[in-house]
This record gives structure tokens, C-alpha cells and sequence, in this order.
């Protein structure tokens, strides 16, 4: 839920004649060697970044549980709730989805195996009124809207021609955004998706 980087090379606008049930959407995607979501906590050094994007795109590809799968698990466990911000991490000794769902006031955060699609440790609830306004704002304005992350990953998986590594929301001029990380062959790709019915801050 924190605020992606932009690029500016190979920026291509894509018309999309719908995110579901043919509504209006508008997707941006931008392709970028590292995007944010899979930076290493090595800032700095190129070589190490790619190698660790390398070995994670890696994992990724290895997995038997695809994003969409990982969201459905973790929304699974509360009738009702809508995935926030999904992640894969292929750093750990087992690859995990980090998913985040939204439901009764508070986030929960589930991590899910990659390979088997097990809950690893149990989940934690954190209540709405312990984050801070922009989070807040961001989860009331994604539980007004009917369009789901959900939805966003398979528009941005067409619309970049890979599959999707992780997601979540963004704000940009005061507009809420679904951003989803694609790989797609070699690249990386960056797909936001203005959903139809966010409001403006």
C-alpha cells in the first residue's frame, strides 16, 4: 500500500474496453529492468539488484500457485473480504505469497506457500484505526468501489502478456489506482488501472 515508482521508458497507453463488466478503464504500462516491488534492500549496486531480481523471477516461474490462486486462498478464510496488496517473495527459504485483506475494519495478513498453497504461520489482524490517513483512505475508497484487485491482475496480465508477481494500491493525483507487477518474457512491466467509480481526494 505504499506509493509505486513511476518509469519513463517504453511507456505505452493501452486502451482496455473494460476491467469487468464492460466499464470503462484506463491502463498505463511501463517496463522497467527493477521495478520497486522486487528491490532488493541493496540499494544502489545494479549488478546485485538484477541478480536478485533474477533469482525471484526465478522462484516465481517455479511456483505451482499462481497470484490469483494466493488471493483467492487468503480471501477464503473470511467470507467477505477483498484482497489490499499481494506479494510474491522468493528471498525466504520458501517461497511465499504475502497477501493483505481487507475485512471488518481491519487488514489481515496471510502468507501463503507457492508451492502447496498452505497458510505458513497463521494470520495477524491489524485494525484500520491503527494505520495511518492515506492507508485509510486508500482501503475506504477500495471498499466503495465494485472493481477487485482481482480483477485488475487478469486485465494486467492481457494487457502485458505475463503473469502477475504482485499488487496493490497507489495513489496519483488524488486518484486511487490498482498497480500490478507483470512479467512478461524477460521484462518487468508495471500496469496501473484507473478503476471506473474511484474518487477523487
Amino acid at each position: 500500500m505504499t506509493t509505486a515508482k513511476r518509469w519513463t521508458s517504453g511507456l505505452l497507453a493501452l486502451a482496455l474496453p473494460a476491467l469487468l463488466l464492460a466499464a470503462p478503464a484506463r491502463a498505463i504500462v511501463t517496463t522497467d529492468s527493477t521495478p520497486t516491488a522486487l528491490h532488493g534492500e541493496t540499494d544502489g549496486d545494479a549488478a546485485v539488484d538484477r541478480q536478485t531480481v533474477s533469482r525471484e523471477i526465478e522462484r516465481f516461474r517455479s511456483s505451482s500457485i499462481s497470484i490469483s490462486q494466493a488471493m483467492a486462498i487468503a480471501e477464503g478464510r473470511h467470507a467477505g473480504a477483498t484482497t489490499a496488496d499481494v506479494s510474491f517473495d522468493g528471498a525466504a527459504g520458501v517461497p511465499v505469497y504475502r497477501v493483505k485483506t481487507l475485512h471488518n475494519d481491519r487488514i489481515w495478513r496471510h502468507t501463503i506457500n507457492a508451492a502447496t498453497g498452505e497458510i505458513v504461520g497463521g494470520e495477524a489482524a491489524l485494525p484500520l484505526a491503527e494505520l495511518d490517513h492515506e492507508d485509510r483512505d486508500n482501503l475506504a475508497a477500495l471498499g466503495a468501489i465494485r472493481h477487485r484487485l482481482a480483477d485488475a491482475v487478469r486485465v494486467a496480465e492481457r494487457a502485458a502478456s505475463g503473469k502477475a508477481i504482485s499488487g496493490g494500491l497507489v495513489r496519483d493525483r488524488g486518484r486511487l489506482n490498482f498497480a500490478i507487477v507483470v512479467i512478461s518474457g524477460d521484462d518487468l512491466k508495471e500496469v496501473i488501472l484507473e478503476p471506473p467509480g474511484a474518487k477523487t481526494k
